[in-house]
């Protein structure tokens, strides 16, 4: 039985999101997080025995270390947006070093920032928690702004820092994601060469996407699709945002699709429309991390907890918690992230 804070959270939610059973995708045929995941997976793969040694470490690290599952403490935000846009609410996180002691006091297995966040605290810390480099940015100071990701430094620094995995964006759908994609195959190829894991941002980005008021870019179908592209370029693990709805080819008249996605695979009820997030990441093999998504305030806690159980109950293997860590005082951030944490240590929210 779920415990009572949970139950408050989620409020009249509750029964709807753990109660659930999914009948689209059997949860008996799909490749669940497990603490053998390595060994499952991977040891029959093209990866290294440096890499296996990095994506092992990353899952035994932290509260969830032993699990099968992940919480990683992201924080790119000052590049991605602006340093004011994402520190004011908290200005101690323009210091590097309270962004790695968050991420170590939440529990977290892994800290994924910039290659001048990590770099500037790597000998202090890169042996205490494990660092996940992301490698381009959308600038965003260029005017007009445009939609676009930049690298911003090399693969071989990130290895020389200690980091055990790189995380790199791909705006699928923009006029520049064919450049991105050569870009970062290439570097997510270099890093597993290096024996470093390869965590892959797959955003949707294009104005295309949004019809008659409806905004498509989390739609179930068209993320779907994203995460295939990026377990293509043999991502190891996917980071989405939560699916919002579905049936972004069929508003958009674009690409293809199949009516067996709508009438058979998929449903409206959002842990069935993120299960199809997973079988797209050949089949929950690839680990798929779902957003935490911007602070909005008080609804943050319920909001992430509620990610966190559509997450685990669609099979995926944890979550990427940023902006509601961060925007607050340490000891709410931390208390954020381990209740999210909780869903996946708890027993009594099983897979739907």
């Amino acid at each position: 039985m779920p415990n009572q804070k949970l139950l408050d959270l989620l409020g009249d939610s509750a029964a709807y999101l753990l109660d659930h059973k999914c009948t689209t995708i059997d949860k008996n045929g799909i490749h669940l997080p497990a603490p053998t995941h390595v060994d499952d997976i991977w040891i029959n793969s093209n990866r290294s025995n440096q890499t296996l040694r990095s994506l092992q470490s990353l899952l035994d690290h932290g509260r969830l270390g032993g699990t099968g599952y992940c919480s990683i403490f992201p924080v790119d935000q000052g590049i991605e947006h602006s340093g004011g846009s994402a520190f004011a609410p908290n200005p101690i996180y323009f210091d590097p070093e309270n962004i790695i002691k968050l991420a170590i006091e939440g529990g977290c297995n892994g800290v994924a920032s910039t290659y001048g966040v990590l770099g500037l605290m790597s000998r202090k810390y890169a042996h205490k928690i494990p660092f996940i480099v992301k490698i381009n940015h959308n600038e965003f100071l260029s005017m007009p702004n445009r939609f676009d990701q930049t690298m911003f430094g090399t693969i071989k620094s990130a290895w020389n820092m200690g980091a055990v995995a790189v995380g790199a964006t791909i705006y699928w759908g923009s006029a520049e994601s064919s450049r991105q994609l050569k870009e970062v195959a290439e570097a997510f190829e270099m890093a597993h060469e290096l024996g470093m894991a390869t965590i892959l941002w797959c955003y949707l980005r294009n104005e295309g996407f949004k019809v008659d008021g409806v905004d498509y870019h989390t739609a179930a179908d068209l993320t779907g699709q994203a995460n295939h592209l990026g377990v293509t370029l043999q991502a190891d693990i996917i980071k989405q945002k939560l699916p919002t709805n579905n049936g972004g080819y069929l508003a958009t008249k674009h690409g293809k699709t199949n009516k067996l996605v709508y009438e058979k695979l998929t449903t409206d009820h959002p842990i069935d429309l993120c299960r199809y997030q997973v079988l797209n990441c050949y089949n929950g093999r690839i680990g798929l991390i779902n957003s935490g998504g911007e602070s909005k305030g008080a609804s943050d806690m319920a909001e992430a907890v509620t990610t966190a159980v559509i997450n685990k109950r669609a099979g995926g293997m944890g979550l990427i918690l940023g902006r509601k860590a961060f925007q607050r005082p340490m000891n709410e951030g931390i208390e954020m992230l381990n209740a999210i944490q909780d869903i996946y240590l708890d027993p009594s929210v099983t897979i739907a």
